[in-house]
């Protein structure tokens, strides 16, 4: 099992502490470091989490978020083997384009420890903010994944689609090796689309019951597409107990990823966490 942490979004060390918090999480033993993806929240939001039973949304107020690239190219400059991912970028309210050569830039800054974890998005808010359709949101991540694919991967890229289209554009850095993307969410939907275009899936589901349909429709979606399921390595939250991971193992997944850890918390208090989650877990 591959054990990952989210970093620290707020406490009383955001800054050149993010730093120290990631040289502790490899020096610990994480395989993985992540950081989430939200550019704004808007003040009195309406849209329904999807992720609480309440609906609640748990971020907000004076809580700093970080542009994630930016956050993980500091963590990278100053780790030298840790692996570093997004949990999760809204794919539809990005420029592929544009996301396509900051990714890669990382990929080469890092040598090659990218994972780029995406998702449709749920905050319809933010949608109308940044100007971008919240309808048919699924199909427009479904085209950046090819558009970037083919920008990474051809020395002159092409590209002919609904929301995007482009001809023979160069593009450089490429990634040193083929960069995983990794689809987020907990539909039926984004299994199907895990299953068909992508290198990972990232249910936030550690309840086996609501996991195992999932990866079915995952796997099923894999074979029609005519990939390999289990090329397509499975993520989730990391659970309270050692005992709940040899369980999420029988199912499949591969990574379990320790929420942030850093609310009100000093950097002294973080480390002492992920210390005591990995002496109980590792």
């Amino acid at each position: 099992m591959k054990f990952g942490t989210s970093l620290l979004y707020e406490c009383n060390c955001v800054g050149p502490s993010v730093g120290e918090v990631s040289r502790a999480a490899e020096r610990i033993g994480f395989e993985s470091l992540w950081a989430g993806d939200y550019p704004a929240i808007p003040a009195g939001l309406e849209t329904t989490y999807p992720y609480r039973e309440d609906g609640k949304f748990w971020l907000g107020g004076a809580v700093a978020l970080p542009d994630p690239l930016i956050y993980l190219t500091h963590a990278a400059a100053v780790t030298k083997h840790i692996r570093i991912g997004t949990s999760v970028i809204g794919l539809p309210t990005r420029n592929p384009l544009i996301l396509a050569k900051e990714v890669a830039s990382l990929d080469n800054l890092s040598n090659g420890r990218v994972m780029l974890g995406v998702g449709v998005g749920w905050m319809r808010e933010e949608f109308e903010t940044l100007g971008v359709p919240f309808e048919a949101r699924g199909a427009r991540a479904d085209e950046y994944m090819v558009a970037m694919r083919e920008l990474w991967n051809e020395s002159e890229a092409s590209f002919e689609g609904r929301f995007i289209s482009f001809k023979r554009l160069q593009q450089y850095p490429k990634p040193v090796a083929r960069i995983p993307l990794i689809i987020g969410g907990h539909t039926p939907a984004a299994a199907r689309r895990a299953g068909r275009l992508g290198d990972g899936f990232y249910p936030y589901v550690t309840d086996t019951v609501r996991l195992a349909p999932l990866l079915a429709t995952m796997r099923a979606a894999a074979i029609e597409a005519g990939r390999d399921p289990a090329a397509i390595e499975v993520t989730v939250p990391s659970p309270r107990e050692r005992s709940e991971i040899e369980a999420l193992k029988e199912h499949g997944v591969a990574r379990v990823i320790l929420p942030s850890q850093g609310i009100g918390l000093t950097l002294a208090e973080v480390i002492g966490k992920l210390e005591r989650y990995a002496a109980r877990m590792f």
